[in-house]
């Protein structure tokens, strides 16, 4: 198997720290380069060094994004709910953002280290959370960029260089974790820009992207349910008690019980009771979630996802931002 061979490629290089020994994140790397095993271990290489460089292993306790509330002022962008298949749903209004207010409250170093704390966030406990609410594997997330009122005063300079920096961390450090794009809103200026792209992106990731224009609610609805959609995208939540739907971080990330189940270990497993479990079967036997009780919550759909979701949440503890679609 192509995990299989590049893990001991890996190994054999010293390059596979044990927290991120993960079956599912090395089949992501190798999916982002085309199954290439010494083009994915030098994208991996790059990635540990990053990590390094930039602290991602532990900003998840040592950075404090303290200006949140202004920021989301001037950049409105949220975590709200999950579609119909359990993934998280990330949602970004960017004709509201006015990147001139934006760096009086904050500083562009500061708002990439936020960015990588949320896709940290989402890697290590929206996904899990939702794996367990879905009662199946969840390794992706659904976006939805609002870019009704995008223009120029969107893409001055500032912006810009901010927009490449991420672009690049995502595509070099967390490849593979969108699941599908909707862009709405999109004016007849978009909608042109996008046909002259599209012929230029790989197949794969034109096939997640769908771009609409103001009547997008039903295409929307075909996907999430309305009280997952906030009222400003045309759903029924209004997220009242949260201070509003982009401060409500809503999703199975803030239940207490799946909360408590990934925090104490409830929710752990252990990959050699599995594989001893599974031995010489094939699809007789499923890897549970088990938490507070026998009650399975959570299985998985396939062998190898078992395998994959065994492996993904030995150490689990408590952005993703957009992922940002690479030509």
């Amino acid at each position: 198997m192509a995990v299989h061979t590049f893990r001991q490629a890996l190994i054999l290089d010293n390059l596979l720290p044990s927290r991120h020994d993960d079956n599912h994140m090395m089949l992501r790397f190798l999916k982002a380069r085309k199954f290439n095993i010494e083009k994915a271990k030098c994208m991996w290489s790059d990635m540990l060094r990053w990590r390094k460089d930039f602290g991602a292993d532990t900003i998840l306790e040592d950075f404090h994004f303290n200006e949140l509330d202004e920021v989301l002022l001037y950049y409105p962008q949220c975590y709200h709910g999950v579609d119909k298949e359990g993934r998280p749903i990330y949602i970004e209004r960017l004709g509201k953002v006015d990147m001139y207010k934006l760096m009086q409250v904050t500083t562009s170093d500061r708002y990439v280290k936020y960015h990588v704390q949320e896709f940290e966030k989402t890697l290590s406990v929206r996904l899990p959370a939702c794996s367990i609410a879905a009662n199946k594997y969840i390794d992706a997330s659904m976006t939805i960029l609002d870019v009704q009122g995008v223009g120029l005063k969107n893409l001055i300079k500032p912006a810009r260089e901010v927009i490449m920096r991420l672009q690049k961390i995502d595509n070099d450090n967390y490849p593979e974790t969108l699941h599908r794009l909707f862009i709405i809103n999109a004016g007849p200026g978009f909608r042109l820009v996008w046909s002259a792209i599209r012929p230029f992106l790989d197949p794969n990731t034109a096939s997640k992207i769908n771009v609409l224009g103001t009547n997008y609610k039903s295409a929307l609805l075909e996907f999430v349910d309305q009280s997952e959609l906030p009222d400003f995208l045309g759903g029924s939540c209004t997220c009242a008690n949260e201070g509003g739907c982009l401060r409500s971080d809503k999703g199975p990330w803030k239940d207490q019980n799946i909360v408590k189940a990934l925090l104490s270990g409830e929710a752990k497993y252990s990959i050699h009771e599995f594989m001893s479990n599974c031995k010489g079967k094939r699809g007789d036997d499923k890897l549970h979630f088990v938490r507070f009780s026998d009650k399975s919550i959570a299985q998985s759909e396939s062998e190898d996802e078992d395998i994959a979701l065994a492996q993904k949440y030995p150490d689990l503890v408590a952005t993703a931002v957009c992922e940002e679609v690479s030509c």
